[in-house]
């Protein structure tokens, strides 16, 4: 490994700042430096010192370690092909962050993955590929081909992808997805969206993983002229809404008419209007106004007692897979990583006192260490 030069690490330093939406100026603010001494450390011509550096990776909240470590090749090939934007980079700086996580978990023995979806399929190239590749993946989930697909984070977590959420406000990515050694992989989902549209995005980055593509960031799944990116749209909404269970439900529920019909519909399957409107139009189940129709319900409070239907809201806010924070604190009950340690990991997830106390050894087992 080449010893890293002060123009190196001011680089990584301006990059970091770029992520959090910072100038200059805001980040010396927080420094109380002037703007000058910001761009001369960025410029490499003003060294700092370890303490100065803990500093600055405190005010833009990152380990002190990331300045130093070699971002995932997935990522980098992203940026360099797309070029580094502070918008959508929020997503590049979590996954980078979790790569290194996950990576340290599966180092330390404590997650197992467990591969069960075999061959990668084909990239989609038609839209009865989508539905093929969705009813493969909802056989391989272990659903039931009119079920719908509840706890995407643990039937993701079975099959090898860890899908993480968190609110990065509404001007950024929906979600990213970067593929991990031994054919496993990280997804952050930004949760700032609406349910429906999370388990969308979900289900999408499923599908990048399925494929096995290198990282990519989704500003919106039916951006204009990337064909895959809309049969995977089409893959996501087809593992969502089977076309079995749904036509069977909506076929009940129309003879209470239209709008009753989206309610129940969209409730069951955890969809939003939008991708409901869509998949019944692929099906051609509605007319094209029926479609428009369908956009513009909304499930009020007063349906939601006529219907029986219960809130749902999957993968809101700061969201972990279980199988990960399962690790992290067998981890800490093994005295392998330390509880502060932990806590970064689990982003906030749980409390200091609720960590678990270290394994006590029995008295008698000390002697095993005796030779």
């Amino acid at each position: 490994m080449t010893e890293m030069t002060s123009a190196d690490l001011g680089a990584r330093i301006r990059e970091a700042r770029e992520r959090r939406g910072l100038n200059q100026a805001g980040l010396g603010e927080r420094l109380q430096l002037d703007r000058t001494m910001v761009n001369k450390i960025e410029n490499g011509t003003r060294k700092v010192s370890a303490l100065e550096l803990s500093q600055i990776a405190a005010a833009l909240r990152v380990q002190m370690v990331s300045f130093f470590s070699t971002p995932a090749p997935a990522i980098v090939s992203h940026r360099s092909s797309q070029g580094l934007e502070v918008i959508d980079s929020q997503i590049d700086a979590l996954l980078d962050q979790l790569v290194a996580d996950v990576e340290l978990i599966q180092d330390l023995g404590a997650l197992e993955h467990r591969e069960v979806h075999g061959d990668h399929p084909d990239v989609p190239l038609t839209p009865a590929d989508a539905e093929r590749m969705a009813g493969r993946a909802r056989a391989s989930a272990g659903l039931e081909a009119d079920a719908p697909a509840k706890d995407l984070q643990r039937l993701f977590a079975d099959v090898g992808l860890l899908v993480f959420t968190r609110d990065l406000g509404t001007d950024t990515a929906d979600a990213g997805t970067v593929l991990l050694r031994d054919a496993t992989g990280v997804s952050i989902i930004n949760s700032a969206q609406k349910v429906g549209r999370r388990r969308l995005a979900a289900v999408h980055e499923f599908g990048h993983f399925l494929v096995c593509d290198d990282y990519s960031v989704d500003w919106g799944v039916t951006a204009g002229g990337q064909q895959t990116e809309g049969l995977l749209d089409h893959f996501a909404r087809s593992f969502l809404l089977p076309e079995r269970g749904l036509r069977e439900l909506w076929r009940r529920m129309m003879v209470d008419g239209l709008r009753a019909a989206a309610i129940v519909t969209a409730s069951t399957f955890q969809v939003d209007m939008a991708t409901l409107a869509r998949r019944l139009s692929d099906l051609e189940m509605v007319t094209g106004a029926q479609a428009g129709q369908i956009r513009q319900f909304r499930t009020s409070s007063a349906d939601m007692i006529e219907h029986d239907l219960y809130p749902h809201d999957d993968m809101a806010g700061t969201t972990q897979p279980r199988v990960f924070q399962q690790a992290v604190l067998r981890l800490v009950r093994d005295e392998l990583i330390s509880g502060a340690r932990a806590l970064e990991l689990l982003w906030g997830t749980i409390d200091e006192s609720d960590l678990p106390a270290p394994h006590v050894v029995a008295d008698a087992d000390i002697w095993q260490f005796v030779s």
